[in-house]
């Protein structure tokens, strides 16, 4: 099995060099061997259970905290909703709601949030975040609302963009 992972490892390099350094969107044969890769192999945190249980004060801190470290990227709602560059990213950034994301265990979604993805453009949130607030986005994550329906980040507004705020 080891021997495996060391080959779909390098296979998987192997295709990130053959791309160049060009953003483009992976192909599917790309984006299979890089999701199995972090499901399987990268991504840490599998077995670690959350703490923070599901009540509504909870989600709400979840979303409060996401508020302040990740809805530039992805959003207000986790969807994507209203980021110009969401799509632009490489890979793309997929919905938060999306069964890609949805399939990480608790402790997995965790490990993302405080390790980042790397070359993705996830940062590490290690020292910036409390693990309790951590705790509370991934609660937040499993409970996240529909999509547009919080409307998009204020950084993206074309109220602000018109009125020549940042």
């Amino acid at each position: 099995m080891r021997q495996f992972n060391l080959l779909l490892a390098a296979g998987s390099a192997l295709l990130i060099a053959l791309a160049g350094c060009r953003v483009s969107t992976p192909g599917q044969a790309e984006t299979t061997i890089v999701q199995w890769t972090k499901h399987h192999v990268t991504v840490g945190g599998k077995l670690d259970q959350n703490p923070v249980k599901y009540t509504s004060a909870n989600v709400d801190e979840g979303k409060r905290a996401f508020g302040y470290y990740c809805v530039v990227c992805h959003g207000r709602d986790g969807q994507n909703t209203g980021v110009p560059f969401a799509e632009k990213m490489a890979p793309p950034l997929p919905s938060l709601a999306s069964a890609e994301v949805q399939q990480y265990s608790d402790g997995q979604l965790k490990w993302i949030i405080e390790n980042g993805i790397s070359p993705s453009g996830m940062p590490a949130s290690h020292g910036v975040l409390s693990d309790d607030d951590i705790w509370k986005i991934v609660v937040y994550l499993r409970h996240l609302p529909p999509a547009g329906s919080l409307g998009e980040p204020r950084t993206y507004s074309s109220d602000e963009f018109s009125a020549g705020n940042p």
